[in-house]
């Protein structure tokens, strides 16, 4: 959804506030593609604050659900975003401002209100979700959730120095 920007410029001070629904279905990224549960309307505040400047309030809450990061079992997780970003509409940029080119959501004045939340929730995503502080992970021979019982599996871990003389030992109990 596009949001033209440009009557917000006529006045120094002037404020528009709506809300919009996000027309996002999943959330999709490099670790992996979420389905977005709920979500309520999103809540935006274009503030002009003079010189071709206008500050964004942005609030966004929605619910994903997120794989654990040990047993792979789906999680519940919610993202309640607060952001507050200042953008430059007037055409002239600093250099830092073209450094760090965090703008990619307005193009003149129009404002992508999809690739912005993108942009917000991809911040806000959690490094690392897990079901329990106790998860127990899955089997890496087997692939069993090791929360759900034990699989069974050899899960001796020897000491690769050692194999040569394992294999000895081996051959002699075949005999």
């Amino acid at each position: 959804m596009l949001i033209d920007l440009h009557p917000l410029l006529s006045q120094t001070g002037k404020v528009n506030k709506l809300e919009t629904e996000l027309e996002m279905d999943k959330f999709q990224s490099r670790s992996g593609t979420y389905a977005i549960v709920t979500k309520k309307p999103m809540i935006l505040e274009f503030t002009n604050i003079g010189d071709g400047k206008v500050e964004i309030k942005a609030d966004i809450d929605i619910e994903l659900d997120i794989p654990c990061g040990r047993c792979l079992e789906l999680v519940r997780t919610q993202l309640k975003i607060e952001t507050l970003r200042e953008v430059n509409l007037s055409g002239t940029v600093s250099e830092e401002e073209a450094a760090l080119d965090e703008t990619d959501f307005i193009e003149g004045t129009d404002f992508d209100v999809t690739k912005f939340a993108y942009g917000e929730i991809l911040v806000n995503l959690p490094m690392k979700v897990l079901c329990s502080d106790s998860c127990k992970g899955i089997c890496n021979r087997c692939g069993t959730n090791l929360n759900h019982g034990s699989c069974g599996c050899d899960t001796t871990e020897l000491d690769p120095r050692m194999a040569k003389a394992l294999e000895v030992f081996k051959s002699f109990k075949e005999v």
